[in-house]
């Protein structure tokens, strides 16, 4: 009786437990249901650290394409920045579609146009949307390392087989058999055997332990997209029959897969039936065993498990776009594609991370020199027309009132940095980066650039000239230029090419202002020798520069 007291009590004690847990893990959903019905429409709060970064770009370096953005004009226009304003996903599959889906810059049409059925569906369907949020919360992450990285390395764990587990299991039978007639030897026996098999346990565990939390989100997505196919979601009627068919060639690798990962498939829970299947799974191998059946399933097929994490990744970025267009309180629009002109429209245009932007307008039908001092707005200016006609090829969805342009491949040559570890200058680093331009110019394709200060590693009178071929290279034909200069000369050079706009600053009673507004025409303004003065420069220098500057203008000669 004492001994079925003390276990009643120890049963009593784990429902107790497990009716807790429980309780507390329906509150902390409903929760965080109401905060993702709270949340939309604000800009994501995510906390970004090397080690949850890492795995970003994983998908994206899987799955590279012609027309994706490179590195020069990510880096150059800080589109992780752009990334991170955007993200408002909860789980690996979706945060890594979205990084890739933002350096896909090379979409058809129809493409864009289903993306936008589905984002437009999801802003107006807020129950849809919170569902696939909270099914994709459950998701999850996969830690530092993408999915795709351990997938890649399957091959190094090479054939395992169960063969020493399934005999060791067996002498587990034997001596069973020979408990009622050699107990002290059976007990004994199996003392020994359970002592190697936790030794023998731990040493394969953690061959197989950087694999488990990838394998766990392989049953964890398909799980999900189980969920998501019986979802109503009408407008991804294609994508969710695509996921089905996945679903059905991977029946195999779910079999079994609560020994490998417990009840939560991988996710840690307050369960203490666990404890207890620990020990089970330590003494007998279980998960080993099923483990290895499921990798077996997995090298077969990798290519379903890809095509889950695109439909399934493709629907939370969609959700997260449609997040991030109710964010901008300065407004949006959705992109207007041209089919035969060559002309670039954008109406009130802002860049995105700006809260109080000074919104800028153009219509430009060949390429476009930008003067005008530092500060003045030149590089925020075509970092927003820039950043515009990427998120409007990738994303579909414009800061600004109105956006019209041919689809183009975009380029950037602004940011750039000596190359230290490989031996090359400022200068190098620039005419390559130009070059990658003229390069895709050539092949015919339309482009639209943007470059900031062509050229400004070398000396004057060689960057004037180079930089006025070059800039005349990247007139008419199929591409649209935007560059900023300080060169003034230029925009007498290529007056017939580019046309000039400038922004100005407005020095007063001794204080600096600028307007950031875009005007019509060369800058015609000295205000940089004037700078001089207001920073306590003597008079006789700020004079004498600025009657040189006059002079060199009048016949240009320089003349001290």
């Amino acid at each position: 009786m004492e001994y079925l007291a003390l276990a009643a009590a120890m049963l009593l004690f784990v429902i107790v437990i497990f009716v807790r847990e429980t309780v507390q893990a329906g509150k902390q959903k409903k929760r965080f249901v109401q905060s993702l019905y709270d949340h939309f429409g604000m800009p994501p709060g995510r906390k970004y650290t090397p080690e949850n970064s890492a795995h970003i770009p994983g998908y994206y370096k899987r799955h590279k394409e012609d027309g994706q953005l490179d590195d020069i004009t990510w880096n150059d226009l800080s589109m992780d920045d752009i990334f991170r304003r955007i993200n408002d996903t909860h789980s690996a599959t979706g945060e890594e579609y979205l990084y890739y889906l933002l350096r896909s810059a090379g979409r058809s049409r129809e493409w864009l146009e289903h993306f936008e059925e589905i984002t437009d569906w999801f802003s107006e369907h807020a129950d849809e949307r919170v569902q696939i949020q909270l099914l994709m919360s459950e998701l999850g992450y996969t830690g530092k390392y993408s999915l795709y990285d351990y997938i890649e390395n399957l091959d190094y764990l090479g054939e395992r087989s169960n063969a020493r587990h399934h005999l060791a299991n067996g002498l587990y039978v034997l001596l069973l058999i020979l408990m009622p007639f050699q107990l002290t030897f059976a007990l004994l026996g199996m003392a020994v055997l359970s002592v190697y098999q936790i030794v023998s346990y731990f040493k394969d565990k953690r061959e197989t332990e950087p694999y488990i939390t990838s394998f766990a989100y392989v049953i964890r997505l398909l799980r999900i997209s189980d969920r998501i196919v019986k979802t109503e979601l009408p407008v991804c009627s294609g994508e969710l029959s695509d996921m089905r068919s996945c679903i059905q060639s991977l029946k195999g690798v779910r079999s079994g897969s609560f020994w490998v990962f417990g009840a939560g498939n991988g996710k840690t829970g307050g369960n203490p039936l666990e404890i207890i299947m620990d020990y089970v799974r330590m003494v007998f191998h279980v998960d080993l065993i099923v483990f290895n059946k499921m990798l077996k399933q997995l090298r077969r097929h990798v290519a379903e498990i890809d095509a889950l994490i695109s439909g399934a990744g493709l629907l939370e970025a969609a959700v997260s776009v449609a997040a991030f267009r109710a964010s901008l309180k300065n407004g949006w629009c959705v992109p207007e594609f041209l089919d035969s002109e060559l002309k670039i429209v954008i109406g009130e245009g802002y860049h995105p991370l700006l809260d109080q932007p000074v919104k800028n307008s153009i219509e430009a039908e060949r390429g476009v020199l930008l003067t005008g001092s530092n500060a003045s707005g030149k590089s925020t200016f075509l970092k927003m027309a820039a950043v515009n006609a990427i998120m409007a090829q990738t994303i579909h969805t414009c800061a600004a009132d109105v956006y019209r342009a041919p689809l183009a491949a975009v380029y950037s040559s602004m940011a750039l940095r000596d190359n230290i570890t490989g031996g090359e200058s400022y200068y190098i680093v620039e005419i390559k980066a130009l070059k990658r331009i003229l390069d895709a110019v050539s092949e015919g394709r339309t482009v639209l650039c943007f470059v900031d200060e062509v050229l400004r590693g070398t000396n004057t009178v060689e960057r004037i000239a180079a930089s006025a071929q070059i800039l005349k290279s990247l007139a008419g034909r199929q591409v649209l230029c935007f560059a900023a200069t300080h060169d003034i000369e230029l925009t007498e050079l290529l007056r017939e090419d580019f046309d000039n706009y400038h922004f100005e600053e407005d020095i007063r009673d001794g204080d600096l202002s600028f307007a950031y507004r875009l005007l019509t025409g060369k800058s015609d303004t000295r205000n940089a020798i004037r700078l001089l003065g207001m920073m306590g420069y003597a008079p006789e220098v700020t004079e004498r520069a600025m009657e040189s500057a006059q002079r060199f203008l009048d016949s240009g000669v320089w003349r001290t």
